[in-house]
């Protein structure tokens, strides 16, 4: 088995973990990155990305994402493609298994930069327009939908907010809730309902999405199962998932401080998590923002606090 020894193991190919590898690059420490399957993570799913500063025409997410990637390249970091299958934080240095045994790495600290997936309904027209009218952030994509008419599906705090979010640059916003009441806070319940362009409709579920080179509509099924069952379609140009988003921790095994739905826990703002030595950065750490300049700015945070651990803890 090959063994490899690193001061700064970075685990995650994405906007923070590619930043965090600049900066610990940057600095000296000669960092591994294990990139996982999808290099560059979510980002790559996404066609235009406008919000990212530095690219006033915008940037097609691939791009963008190989382009941080080859900075941190250039100053020395190690990619590596592959997924880490078992790790060891219970003593430092931390023993990281790569391909369930194809190699190991010995880490002094580590940075855990795996992202979050969004949660799909599970309908093949989802991945089938992905990036050409499925989105699973209104923030991000919203933009791009000015002056049309798109659903958002979900009854809970995120659906309410896209909803609202989407409202203000859409012009009809459909919120499709499954139950006959939303999940939402009071408060996010009554801006939604008091908000003219926002219908929703209740006791609705999506089957299924058309159109020829991109979303022109949705297939619609009214109180299904039930006798009054209806199934109808209704244009709409956009379709935002807000159903929540799964961390991708599997494979720390309970050995980090996780909160109640699954987002590593950090220490009042900073990156640290309960196990010294390790870092937590990007969308795995953050159920709030999901942006790739949020993700960015935190995996710069997590490379400096690495640094400033291992200076104050040498091995």
């Amino acid at each position: 088995m090959e063994s490899i020894n690193t001061k700064v193991l970075i685990i995650g190919g994405g906007p923070a973990g590619y930043t965090a590898a600049i900066y610990a690059s940057r600095a000296g420490l000669s960092p591994t990155l294990v990139e996982g399957m999808q290099p560059g993570g979510q980002l790559t799913t996404t066609t235009d990305v406008e919000n990212f500063p530095g690219y006033p025409d915008g940037i097609n997410g691939t791009e963008m994402m190989m382009n941080i990637r080859k900075q941190a390249e250039r100053f020395g970091t190690d990619m590596r493609l592959g997924e880490v299958t078992k790790i060891d934080l219970s003593k430092r240095p931390f023993v990281v298994e790569i391909n369930s045994g194809e190699s190991q790495i010995i880490a002094e600290t580590v940075i855990v930069a795996t992202g979050a997936c969004a949660k799909y309904l599970g309908l093949p027209d989802e991945q089938k327009y992905l990036g050409m009218g499925v989105s699973a952030c209104a923030t991000c994509d919203g933009f791009f939908y000015r002056g049309q008419e798109v659903a958002v599906v979900g009854g809970g705090d995120t659906a309410c907010g896209e909803a609202l979010y989407l409202s203000q640059i859409a012009k009809k916003v459909y919120l499709i809730v499954r139950r006959d009441e939303l999940r939402a806070s009071v408060v996010m319940q009554e801006r939604v309902k008091n908000t003219e362009n926002i219908e929703i409709l209740w006791e609705h579920q999506a089957e299924g999405l058309y159109g020829e080179n991109g979303v022109a509509g949705m297939h619609l099924v009214k109180r299904k199962g039930k006798e009054d069952e209806e199934h109808y379609d209704k244009e709409i140009q956009g379709f935002f998932l807000a159903i929540g988003h799964t961390p991708n921790v599997e494979f720390l095994d309970g050995q980090i401080e996780l909160d109640d739905h699954n987002y590593i826990v950090t220490k009042d703002g900073m990156p640290m998590t309960n196990v010294p030595g390790v870092f937590a950065a990007g969308d795995v750490a953050d159920p709030h923002f999901r942006q790739a300049i949020t993700a960015a700015g935190s995996g710069c945070k997590a490379a400096i606090s690495a640094e400033r651990f291992i200076g104050e803890n040498p091995l």
